[in-house]
């Protein structure tokens, strides 16, 4: 699990005054401790790591420690960038397969972990993505934003949810990094992606089917994903709005 704080901090921390985004509470329960209950709770997961929060982070905030005293996580502290921290943390596992997710993914559930799992690991691919279809989101949460991943024949949400299946899922990991270094040089990540198939998406040509061949020849492994049914997956708590809305959410499902 992925708990690393945004340089310069986060404005959800801020606004709620806290040491870190992951402490937020959604339903009464940090965010984090919700993750960690729905992990625990799953009878495909186990071995819990979180990479993150760094450590003075970690000393400023002891609600994190104990959660994963309680839950029976590790910690290690965190790497460079998400994709580096994933890394890190599938290197110190040392065992495959692999589940990732995100310690702000606070309306994440045991059911949401347990079908996703099911089917990535039935998904030919050597490193497996959730998405959740764009439309079904939208319906169910209309006043929320979302980054819109738009191709020729769907369009979807990420679910910050991902299973690296073999050894190869690693080189996906590197080639991530690659592009989160270059995130500022739009350019640069072209050339990575491919400018062909870069102005193919951009154009609204590109497929799915397409889109992942050409993501797994750049990285070099096989990169698949799996439509995850549950709209609220599609939600994370990074932001003043989404926490509103997870609140509201939890509220609602009683």
């Amino acid at each position: 699990m992925l708990a690393g704080e945004r340089v310069g901090g986060n404005a959800l921390a801020k606004h709620l005054h806290l040491p870190a985004a992951v402490l937020a509470e959604v339903g009464g329960v940090p965010s984090i401790g919700r993750v960690m209950s729905a992990l625990d709770a799953s009878a495909i997961t186990g071995n819990g790591l979180i990479v993150g929060p760094a450590q003075d982070v970690l000393d400023a905030a002891p609600r994190i420690r104990a959660l994963a005293t309680q839950y029976n996580f590790d910690w290690l502290p965190p790497a460079s960038g998400p994709s580096a921290s994933a890394a890190l943390g599938a290197r110190h596992l040392s065992s495959l397969p692999l589940l990732v997710t995100t310690a702000d993914h606070a309306l994440l559930t045991t059911a949401i972990i347990d079908a996703f799992s099911r089917d990535a690991l039935t998904c030919d691919a050597d490193f497996v993505v959730g998405l959740v279809d764009y439309d079904r989101v939208m319906a169910a949460f209309p006043d929320t934003r979302r980054t819109r991943l738009r191709f020729a024949d769907a369009s979807f949400c990420g679910a910050n949810l991902f299973l690296l299946k073999t050894s190869a899922a690693l080189r996906v990991l590197e080639f991530w990094q690659q592009l989160e270094h270059d995130r500022k040089k739009p350019w640069r990540m072209a050339t990575k992606l491919g400018v062909r198939t870069l102005f193919s998406y951009l154009l609204g040509l590109l497929n799915t089917r397409d889109a992942f061949s050409a993501i797994s020849a750049r990285a070099g492994a096989r990169v698949g994903f799996v439509k995850i049914s549950t709209a609220r997956a599609a939600i994370d708590v990074d932001s003043v709005a989404d926490w509103k809305l997870a609140n509201q959410i939890v509220e609602t499902d009683g």
